[in-house]
């Protein structure tokens, strides 16, 4: 391991000795969770490269993942000498160990992608940039695991981010289940991101997508179906076929506006100061091309504006305010005299 990293083959290898039992620490036990888990995390791929594409503004592609069952010494034999962590347990819904983990290239190659910076240095900063991509990545799953499980109360803890030396990750004991994604950054350069679950958390995330095994509603009989040409009757609001009095209570939906305020006010935060394009428009015409050929010096064109009438005021070429021209000092100016409504601009957005 001179340069400090493994082939992918040699990756899935070591992964593949530890699920029989070839780490130091004891063999790896997985009762099936790894493949329920891969079988999950297949169908949120497609969402992690559109929300990381998103908020980079570059082609990011999530692919995979391999999913497996390990030991602490079999995975840290098929990681560089040096990685950059990201901590984010589970708090709630399946809490215990979560963590991502990469190559010190594959943290730069983010860094770089977030702040538009080359040559960058994995330095407070780009630690805080690499911690708020793997939020966006617990998030996107987080919001598909409550989707498959019904469990609204999923979350997790704040992301804790450093570039460390592998012995000092702060992996679970004995055996968990690591799912290997293969990642592309835009640049055609093959990278590979760990996520690490612990083992409580595999267990817990495998018994829930496989269902809940829950016992029949008090009251109800859980006896064998009804003969072919039964029928079914209610006979009101409190009974049910046979008779039997259902127990019924109003559904109740969660604020979907509390739980995503937190999230968007944290990834808000990494774009006040991307700058944008910012434009006033007097007015439009259109022309003939023959009309356009014979312009010259002194040619008047008219606008679609009447005299006194609020400009155009455009951000990235999307209306968002009116306003009226004025003169600071000797340059020209506008002040904003109308917010255009939401409902109002969504046309343009499409």
């Amino acid at each position: 391991m001179s340069d400090g990293a493994l082939s992918q083959a040699e990756i899935d290898a070591l992964l593949s000795g530890g699920a029989t039992g070839g780490g130091g620490s004891g063999g790896a036990s997985d009762n099936g969770e790894a493949s329920v888990i891969e079988e999950f995390l297949k169908t949120t791929t497609a969402s992690q490269s559109n929300g990381i594409s998103m908020m980079t503004g570059g082609k990011v592609n999530f692919s995979g993942p391999s999913v497996q069952a390990t030991t602490r010494d079999v995975f840290l034999n098929a990681i560089p000498d040096t990685v950059t962590s990201v901590k984010i347990d589970f708090t709630a819904g399946f809490p215990g160990e979560h963590l991502f983990l990469m190559t010190e290239d594959t943290a730069k190659g983010i860094a770089s992608l977030m702040t538009k910076e080359d040559n960058i240095s994995l330095d407070g900063m780009a630690m805080s940039v690499i911690a708020e991509t793997i939020s966006q990545m617990a998030g996107t799953e987080i919001t598909a695991l409550s989707g498959k499980t019904g469990d609204k109360a999923i979350a997790s803890s704040p992301p804790e981010a450093a570039n460390i030396p592998k012995a000092a990750v702060p992996l679970p004991s004995g055996g968990f289940t690591v799912a290997a994604y293969d990642v592309n950054l835009g640049d055609g350069a093959p990278q590979t991101i760990w996520e690490v679950f612990g083992p409580t958390v595999a267990q817990g995330i495998a018994a829930a997508l496989r269902g809940p095994r829950t016992a029949p509603e008090s009251g109800v009989s859980a006896s064998a179906p009804p003969s072919s040409g039964a029928s079914a009757s209610f006979t009101g609001a409190g009974t049910g076929a046979y008779g039997q009095p259902l127990n019924m209570r109003p559904v109740q939906f969660p604020d979907l506006n509390n739980q995503s305020g937190a999230r968007e006010q944290g990834n808000i935060g990494l774009l006040m100061d991307v700058f944008m394009e910012m434009t006033v428009e007097l007015g439009r015409t259109k022309k003939l091309i023959k009309e356009i050929l014979t312009m010259g010096e002194g040619t008047i064109i008219e606008l679609d504006k009447l005299a006194g009438e609020p400009v155009d005021i455009l951000v990235n070429h999307k209306l968002i305010a009116k306003g009226e021209v004025v003169v600071i000092d000797e340059n020209f100016g506008v002040r904003v005299t109308e917010i255009v409504s939401p409902q109002e601009r969504l046309p343009e957005v499409g």
